[in-house]
């Protein structure tokens, strides 16, 4: 009587830690997902904003164009950035944020023009422009902070112990992060 209790004691023991391990597997995949949705959800709107990025260009380039026709290499270095930046579109973070900051160089050089033309400066339709690309490079930072702090999370679940295990059985892997070029130190800035 004794040794079949012990038998279903055992049997017991071993169902309840076999429910457990299932239950812990389920939990670590079902956090893992959750990670890798927001780091999606975190490109997606850095997408959102680089988006309206290049929308906002075209209208600068246009107004810089009427006051600095012969400031052409400047305008056209940004019009090819962009375009690069558009084409990089469907790579990864790094790829992409190479092609960005190539972006933010040239529009830098391209606010610099506004200083030696002082009707530019003083024009509405350009400074509506100009403070509405700042509006979204400051957003665009945010976004980049937000989904770094996500791939952060999302590598953390992949690297540690023990949810490093289902990761790896389960296809998950490190994502990579959305780097400034060295010494960016944040937007555009512009100056009056």
């Amino acid at each position: 009587m004794f040794d079949n209790l012990g038998l279903v004691i055992g049997l017991g023991v071993v169902c309840l830690l076999l429910v457990i391990v299932v239950f812990w597997f389920i939990a670590t995949y079902n956090k893992l997902v959750r990670q890798r949705n927001q780091v999606q959800a975190s490109w997606a709107q850095i997408d959102v904003q680089l988006k309206r990025r290049y929308d906002l260009i075209p209208n600068l380039v246009e107004t810089v164009k009427g006051y600095a026709a012969h400031e052409r290499g400047t305008l056209d270095a940004v019009v090819q950035a962009r375009n690069g930046a558009i084409a990089a579109a469907g790579q990864g973070p790094a790829d992409r944020a190479g092609a960005e900051n190539i972006l933010t160089q040239t529009l830098g050089r391209l606010f610099a023009l506004a200083e030696a033309y002082p009707n530019l400066k003083a024009n509405e339709n350009f400074a509506s422009l100009q403070a509405e690309l700042a509006n979204t490079e400051d957003k665009i930072s945010y976004a980049r902070q937000f989904y770094n702090s996500a791939v952060q999370t999302m590598n953390t679940s992949v690297q540690s112990i023990p949810s490093n295990i289902i990761a790896g059985m389960t296809g998950f892997r490190m994502m990579e992060y959305f780097e400034a070029a060295e010494g960016e130190r944040g937007p555009v800035q512009v100056r009056f």
